[in-house]
């Protein structure tokens, strides 16, 4: 259902950047923005991933010239990757306080995964793996790549709502100035709205496969609550330099909201939280709250 539906929502975007390229340049104006946005997606998909690791300036580790903790996390990432029947991935640690982690590739043979020094020393290893088992079955989901696809669909759409200012007095354009202010207003809303429901959907499933990945459940629940709670206390300057990497992470790395609002990119903790304790018939949790005024559970490993 899930696939059916990020189908839909893909289908919806591309409907919604074609009717605002016709609405700005008729049939022709729609045909150019097109092949730009084509462009744009062909080298997105080449080089998302560099791009983005080079960003948080990411380094490659390896379970043979790593120690301690760092050691572990490649390991436990070996170990899960074949589990889960995946190639053993690209394994990347990047210097930030704050908990969080993320994938990104294109496929499956060309992935990595990261995760930050601070996930690393908040964590326990039952809980790094939970972590990493979620961030595998984006990797197995291909959802790396859908959501690159949408950010770069959503971006086009922003950038041709601009241009209908300029557009906005030719009588040729549907709407005139009127229609071209509300194409500049609610195509990028609308644009916004599907990326982020995206997003939330394949976090929902991400969570499940990554919990049958690494057979406990209550691993990634632990985590979750940790790590939300660290997002919300610890600021990442990178993440807030460009926000658009936001959604790639397990946790919001901007803020953390307590609810599933219009505008996030990432499901409320708590709710992913009882998804997960529900597939195991509970478990031993108890309720906190942390300084964003968000309730979620810390684990009974920490």
């Amino acid at each position: 259902m899930n696939i059916i539906r990020t189908g839909m929502l893909l289908a919806a975007l591309t409907a919604l950047f074609m009717g605002v390229g016709y609405l700005i340049g008729g049939p022709g104006g729609m045909g150019i923005a097109f092949l730009v946005a084509a462009g744009m997606n062909i080298f997105a998909y080449w080089n998302s991933d560099k791009m983005v690791l080079k960003m948080y300036r990411a380094e490659e580790v390896d379970e043979t010239h790593a120690s301690g903790a760092v050691r572990r996390y490649a390991m436990l990432t070996r170990d899960l990757a074949k589990n889960a029947g995946l190639p053993i991935p690209k394994v990347y640690i990047i210097d930030n306080p704050q908990p969080n982690a993320f994938a990104t590739g294109r496929n499956p043979q060309n992935a990595a995964v990261a995760a930050t020094t601070g996930l690393l020393r908040m964590l326990n290893e039952k809980e790094i793996a939970g972590v990493m088992a979620h961030e595998l079955a984006h990797v197995k989901n291909r959802d790396t790549l859908t959501m690159t696809v949408t950010a770069t669909i959503a971006g086009a759409i922003t950038m041709l709502a601009n241009f209908a200012m300029f557009f906005g007095g030719n009588r040729n354009n549907a709407g005139g100035l009127i229609g071209a202010i509300a194409i500049m207003i609610f195509a990028p809303m609308a644009a916004a709205l599907v990326q982020m429901a995206i997003s939330r959907a394949r976090e929902y499933e991400a969570d499940r496969i990554g919990a049958e990945i690494c057979g406990e459940p209550q691993w990634l629940a632990s985590a979750l609550g940790k790590i939300s709670q660290g997002a919300a206390q610890i600021p990442n300057e990178t993440a807030e330099r460009h926000p658009e990497t936001g959604q790639l992470m397990i946790i919001n790395p901007l803020s953390g909201r307590g609810r599933d609002n219009l505008f996030s990119t990432h499901p409320a903790t708590q709710n992913r939280i009882e998804r997960l304790m529900s597939m195991r018939g509970g478990g031993d949790f108890q309720t906190a709250t942390s300084s964003s005024g968000e309730t979620v559970r810390k684990g009974p490993w920490g």
